[in-house]
This record gives structure tokens, sequence and C-alpha cells, in this order.
């Protein structure tokens, strides 16, 4: 198990990346997603499951928004996990996730996912470490099975926000009106968790690597977005889709 230590990676663009350059690149790898998830939705082989994760104020949203609604909505889903609701509650915690994993020829984003069940459920104690432990082994079980037995291909993302940055734009909230509907009374009090979160988000990563994760400084939002729709690209182009023939 590779150890991962979070406060050691960089939360920006490596010196010397130009933003113009890296948004026009970013444009033209828009457009080859775009067709590429045409032929992903054609060939039905295939799907992509991308599991977002990070801090609050991370750009998750923002995130989605730039890179994916780029594509054809017909073959792109988008769900976000929340507090778990009563009914969910009442089964295993896995359960309200596998219902949500993309059937062959679809591309489906986790906007938080199963990790939370791992992550704020420590911070907070509802769960001990011996639990977790056996969650973070059903979610190396579930995610082998979605890949062995469903042909899906699985990107995890971790977006790599600072705590100055995450403050920064926490604070906007308050006083921009079109961030203010994104506003939690609870999001200052999670931040004073910052490094337990990091801990968490450490043992997660590190003990859940099958695939590995993806460490996305994302202090620049123009830089997070270059980034996951490269990683995206890559797996898309990686797979050899072809069109279907007429059916006879």
């Amino acid at each position: 198990m590779a150890s991962v230590k979070l406060s050691k990676i960089s939360t920006r663009a490596p010196k010397g990346w130009d933003k113009d350059t890296t948004k026009h690149k970013l444009q033209q790898m828009l457009t080859k997603l775009d067709e590429l998830q045409n032929l992903l939705y054609a060939e039905r082989k295939h799907s992509i499951l991308i599991v977002l994760q990070g801090m609050d104020a991370a750009g998750k949203d923002g995130l989605i928004r730039d890179v994916f609604t780029s594509m054809n909505p017909q073959g792109v889903q988008v769900t976000s996990f929340k507090e778990p609701t009563p009914e969910e509650l009442s089964h295993d915690f896995l359960w309200r996730i596998h219902q949500h994993a993309p059937a062959c020829g679809m591309i489906q984003v986790f906007n938080r996912s199963h990790y939370e069940d791992v992550l704020v459920t420590r911070v907070h104690r509802m769960i001990d470490d011996k639990t977790a432990k056996k969650r973070m082994d059903a979610i190396n079980d579930f995610e082998r099975l979605l890949q062995e037995n469903n042909a899906t291909e699985i990107i995890k993302i971790y977006l790599h926000v600072s705590q100055e940055e995450q403050q920064k734009r926490l604070k906007e909230r308050l006083s921009k009106p079109e961030k203010m509907w994104k506003y939690n009374a609870k999001d200052l009090s999670e931040s004073d968790l910052w490094d337990t979160y990091v801990k968490y988000y450490d043992e997660a990563i590190s003990y859940c690597n099958k695939p590995e994760w993806h460490i996305v400084p994302t202090d620049q939002n123009w830089y997070k977005s270059y980034l996951v729709a490269r990683i995206l690209l890559d797996k898309l182009q990686s797979l050899k889709m072809k069109y279907p023939g007429l059916k006879k």
C-alpha cells in the first residue's frame, strides 16, 4: 500500500505554467471529449465512473460545469451524494451507491461518493477505526466488482485545495450574490477540522488505491479543469473504441 501525504503535495500549477495556453488546450480537448463520448455511447461496451472527492469549496461543481457539460447530456449523468436519508440508512452503506453505477455506454459522475462513509463518519466519530477498515475493504471489493463484471473504468479524483484558498472561497459565499446559495452554516466549522479530514483522506486514498487516485491541484480552476479533461481524454482514447456497423 503506497502511503499518500496530501500535505506534501502542491495545490497549485507548476511554476511557469501558462494560463491562457492551458485554457486554449482545454477547449481543444473538450471537442475531442464530445466526439469520444459519442463513440462510447454508440459502442456500449464500456462505461466510465468518475469519483470526485475533495474538501468543501474544492471546486467539484465548477469542474462538472466546465468539463462534463461539453458532452451530450444523454450520455452523462451526475449524482450528488448528500447526508443519507432514513431509507438509505436502513440498508448497507453501499446500497445507495450501487444503484447509480453506470450502464455500458454511459459516463457517470459521483459528486462526493461512497468515500464519504469513511471520511465524514470518522471525523465526527460516527464509526470507529475497525468499522472504517471493514468499509474500506468493502469499497475495494465494490470497485473491483464494477471493473471486472461491468466493464466499468473507474477514475478517482481528489481535488486538492489549500486551506487558505478554501477559506477565501467560503468567504465569497457570504459576500457574492451569485454564490450565496452555496453557503452552509456548517462550512466554517467543518474547515476547523481540516487536519482531521486530511488524516483520514490520507488513509482512504492510500488504502483504496486500485485504481489509483489522481491528486489534482485545484487552487487555480483553469489548471484543475485542464488536468481532469486530460485524464478523461487519455482514458477514453485508451479504450480503442469503434462505431458499430449496420444492424443485420
